[in-house]
């Protein structure tokens, strides 16, 4: 399954944060605007790191970087695939021919770190030069992750897009005609669905809690909006209203489908995420809150039950923002160290603005297209389910985890808390979002 490697690799790398990466500062040699002075007319190679594995992702990669030397004869490209971060960021920091010229990523959650080490240069200057407009050419979700205190060090390749995921064979059962629109709403679908056995349950209709994979809170915030960190860049969390809505609800909603304990034993018989053992694909939970690979994993899994998908309900006083939902990607930018920016700038360029060359590869890995040509393009997957992220992805409501200069570690401290508060083990919840406030101020302090 392609993209579930993918998506197993960016998690575990979100709760990583790579201290080296603040060392390569002094590797980095020019600026974007600067330092690129090479001939992208000329005849020239540049090497293009990349980390997908599975052969229709590579596939994939190679086929456009076939089309991208078809139109740009002069410009080759030497593609390394399966690279991890840690790897990249060694490369950069020793420097020299053996580094990449392009490279990309699947944690958004170290652009903060890519940027304000100057690791990946600076593209506003190629992006003014080509005339391209970031914010009419990328969806916002997508044009905030790729950026860091007003640096645009990277720019989307593909996405990823959170909706609904419901067992449509559960819905006719219990008489419900439409998946929820409202938090409300569903808390109540959530119930109706649910047939509980004794200690267990025969079928759940949601697992709230922060274990449940994907269920986590900041894909769940992403239907409120929340912004993380104020104008000054100091957390927020106490202070945003969205969060103490968005855990008001949720522990609302694990004691109403049966409290935590009930619920954290009935999860550890959940299968593994990514497999057909997989709880929504099994039919112990009728809904679910995942990203657009899971439809690939429904067909080749072959469920036995009809299914479809919907955006996450959203908040009932904001049900104008219905259709919203949390986003991530993958992104690609240019290495500082490179001595062939403007080369490199004709690649990155190709691969995420160009319609085809987008349309193509997501179709081809089933993510998400990253730019608003591409989410409308005829050529697009055609099936109803994958639209409805394509749906997601477009709207202006969508919203993201904003870039931090210590990568993710505010999310993991966010985390934390949630299986603290879920659990009983924190009772009062200002005091616990203040208390972590001051734990990601302090980190973000020492990060600097």
């Amino acid at each position: 399954m392609t993209t579930s490697t993918r998506r197993v690799r960016r998690t575990a790398a979100a709760l990583a944060c790579t201290a080296s990466l603040a060392l390569l500062a002094s590797a980095c040699t020019g600026s974007s605007e600067g330092g690129a002075t090479d001939d992208a007319s000329k005849e020239t190679t540049i090497t293009f790191w990349h980390g997908w594995s599975q052969p229709s992702e590579v596939k994939a990669i190679d086929d456009n970087i076939k089309a991208f030397e078809k139109a740009h004869p002069n410009i080759h490209v030497k593609v390394v695939k399966n690279v991890t971060d840690d790897k990249i960021n060694q490369a950069l920091r020793a420097g020299g021919d053996n580094a990449p010229d392009v490279v990309s990523s699947f944690t958004t959650d170290n652009v903060g770190k890519f940027c304000a080490s100057g690791v990946w240069a600076d593209l506003k200057p190629f992006l003014d030069k080509s005339g391209i407009e970031v914010s009419a050419t990328f969806p916002i979700a997508m044009a905030q992750y790729t950026e860091f205190n007003g640096t645009r060090c990277a720019l989307p390749l593909l996405a990823d897009a959170y909706g609904l995921y419901y067992n449509k064979d559960a819905f006719k059962a219990a008489g419900i005609t439409a998946p929820p629109k409202t938090l409300s709403e569903f808390s109540e679908v959530a119930k109706k669905l649910t047939k509980a056995t004794g200690d267990g349950y025969s079928q759940l209709g949601f697992m709230p809690d922060f274990h449940g994979y994907e269920s986590t809170p900041t894909h769940f915030l992403g239907q409120w909006g929340a912004t993380y960190f104020d104008k000054d860049g100091k957390s927020n969390l106490a202070s945003d209203p969205s969060v103490t809505a968005m855990f008001e609800w949720q522990r609302k909603l694990v004691s109403e489908l049966g409290g935590f304990q009930k619920l954290e034993k009935y999860r550890t018989g959940f299968g593994d995420e990514f497999s057909e053992k997989n709880p929504f694909e099994t039919g112990q939970v009728a809904m679910a809150i995942d990203g657009e690979w899971r439809i690939a994993n429904l067909k080749a899994d072959g469920v036995k039950f009809d299914w479809a998908t919907a955006p996450f309900p959203v908040p009932d006083d904001q049900l104008k923002t219905y259709g919203r939902g949390y986003q991530t990607g993958t992104i690609i930018g240019i290495a500082q160290t490179s001595r062939k920016q403007n080369a490199s700038w004709e690649l990155v360029k190709y691969l995420t603005t160009d319609t085809d060359a987008v349309v193509g590869f997501a179709n081809a890995i089933h993510n998400v297209p990253s730019t608003f040509e591409a989410l409308k393009s005829p050529a697009i997957d055609p099936d109803p389910n994958f639209r409805t992220f394509l749906d997601i992805a477009a709207n202006p409501y969508s919203s993201t985890t904003p870039a931090s200069i210590n990568g993710g570690a505010y999310q993991v401290s966010l985390q934390n808390f949630g299986y603290s508060y879920e659990s009983g083990k924190v009772s009062d919840l200002k005091a616990g979002l203040a208390g972590v406030d001051k734990e990601i101020d302090a980190a973000v302090a020492q990060a600097k």
